[in-house]
């Protein structure tokens, strides 16, 4: 066993002891059948604290031929699979952590020589009968090892792309590292398996990828992979029941990564942390300051500061990720910088219908406090005084309510303000505190028509009324109410016996004022159904 060269399960071991572990071996029957393919080169890429590290630790345990995998994964997933025995601790495995030898050396070159000499001793070490010698590349090494021994490498790296993001602006130094990548493993019959983990896509410059004999399964397109990006529902329901915890609380924090072919994922660290802690709170961004996040939303690239507005408010933004450059600090439009936030994790993306959306409320304090400290003081501004706006419609104060969404459009004055769609982001933004309270659905299906925002209570908070709220564009806000009974919008209640709130908003473009008229919804049998 060296440091790099077959380095065992003790890390896995950890994992495996640690009072939650989710069974997430399922991955390893999918890694079973790229081995010894062309398609052998994987570059998975997730936010940090994304269970990457952990996956590349259970890689190396699998494969590393001085464990005893029968012993490691007895009753794990990948037990069940048709490869388990076939492929299971077959292989020399190179486990590599780029963080460690990029923090030991003063340079891209450096880091290449520390890698090729500690790994170089490493194969000394288990092959003393090969001629391994210093000054040669690390892929001479281990062609010699291989023409020896005639058995191939699974070779492991994680933090991968971590000169990519630290030597943000030195265009030389990654394309040095990225073409050793390449060198180092494209087209070489010692690679039985290339699983790369990182949090950015592989980089691109000039007319190619110097690595494209690589599948990238990313946040954007995790294919295959989904289910092992983060917690499914199924797997967060189960430690929601075991520890105690409230489902519909844990999903109104940590939820919103959906991808269509396993439905929604969670952040894992983020659940591991308040299961343990049996409390609800902010986790997964403890470990990096809002800051990270402040520096893109301040670029305000092509109506960057609009669109962030509008994310703010609950809105999706359709994006084109195609242009981005999988690096951090080439921006060509607003799209490019949404990009790499959801690849960072402050934003989720729905592939179907391209579009970006803030994913859940961790994620969401964490704009709001970037905004908050980041110049944009008529925002931070407006979200402060929303739980004052809240309280006044709960109180059926019209002029303080209509008072307080005026204040909010003039505090929100970036977005373009010219329909009932623009008075609608402007709204949810006044409303902001009402997420703490109801989940906020726009054009629900009710009555003879569409509710524009109708704000249905939690379960943990079924004291609140219904709100339903139609937002009208250069009439009274009476002809909104009116327009509700009409359409008979309570209908879609059916049931409900709660307190019901009809709300009509309206703009007068001439008079720049708004207006509210609110009333309690009188249901005949005293039921709304």
């Amino acid at each position: 066993m060296g440091m790099y060269l077959n380095p065992g399960a003790d890390k896995f071991r950890m994992a495996l002891n640690s009072k939650i572990y989710v069974d997430k071996t399922g991955l390893l029957a999918i890694l079973d059948g790229l081995l010894n393919t062309d398609q052998r080169f994987v570059c998975v890429s997730r936010p940090r604290r994304f269970g990457k590290t952990m996956a590349a630790n259970m890689a190396a345990a699998y494969y590393d031929r001085t464990v005893d995998g029968a012993e490691v994964f007895r009753g794990l997933a990948v037990t069940r699979s048709d490869s388990f025995e076939a492929c299971r601790n077959r292989f020399d495995v190179l486990r590599i952590n780029m963080q460690e030898f990029l923090s030991a050396s003063r340079s891209t070159e450096d880091l290449l020589r520390l890698l090729a000499e500690d790994i170089g001793d490493d194969l000394r070490e288990a092959y003393p009968e090969v001629q391994v010698r210093d000054g040669r590349t690390l892929s001479y090494h281990l062609q010699k090892v291989y023409q020896h021994t005639k058995r191939s490498f699974v070779i492991i790296l994680d933090e991968w792309d971590c000169i990519i993001r630290e030597y943000q602006n030195e265009k030389e130094a990654q394309e040095c590292y990225l073409d050793f990548l390449r060198d180092w493993l494209k087209d070489r019959e010692y690679v039985a398996l290339a699983y790369m983990t990182g949090i950015l896509p592989i980089k691109k410059y000039g007319t190619h990828s110097a690595l494209n004999m690589f599948d990238e399964y990313s946040m954007t397109d995790p294919g295959p992979m989904a289910q092992y990006a983060g917690f499914t529902t199924a797997e967060v329901q189960a430690l929601c029941q075991k520890y105690h915890m409230d489902f519909a609380t844990a999903k109104q924090w940590y939820d919103g990564y959906g991808f269509s072919s396993v439905g929604e994922i969670y952040s894992p660290r983020s659940v591991v942390a308040a299961m343990l802690r049996g409390r609800f709170g902010t986790y997964w961004n403890q470990t990096e300051t809002f800051q990270a996040l402040r520096v893109y939303i301040d670029l305000n690239l092509d109506g960057l500061r609009e669109d962030v507005i509008r994310l703010l408010a609950g809105a999706r933004i359709p994006i084109n990720i195609g242009t981005f450059s999988n690096d951090m600090t080439t921006f060509h439009t607003a799209d490019d910088v949404l990009t790499l936030l959801v690849h960072l994790g402050y934003l989720a993306y729905d592939e179907a219908r391209a579009e970006v959306y803030v994913p859940n409320k961790e994620v969401m304090m964490e704009f709001v406090n970037a905004v908050s400290a980041g110049g944009w003081q008529e925002i931070a501004h407006s979200i402060k005084a929303s739980e004052r706006l809240l309280q006044a419609t709960w109180r059926q104060e019209e002029a303080a309510v209509a008072a307080g969404i005026e204040a909010a459009h003039l505090e929100t004055s970036q977005l373009t303000y010219h329909d009932e769609n623009a008075l609608s982001y402007t709204i949810s933004l006044a409303y902001y505190a009402a997420r703490e309270y109801y989940r906020m659905v726009r054009e629900m299906p009710a009555g003879k028509g569409f509710a524009d925002i109708v704000f249905l209570p939690r379960e943990q908070h079924l004291d609140r009324p219904v709100m339903i709220v139609e937002l009208k564009w250069n009439q009274e806000a009476a002809s909104a109410l009116r327009q509700i009974k009409e359409r008979k919008y309570p209908e879609a209640l059916s049931g409900y016996q709660g307190k019901i709130l009809l709300v009509g908003v309206s703009y007068d473009r001439k008079t720049k004022h708004h207006q509210c008229k609110i009333e309690e919804y009188k249901c005949a049998s005293g039921k709304c159904d």
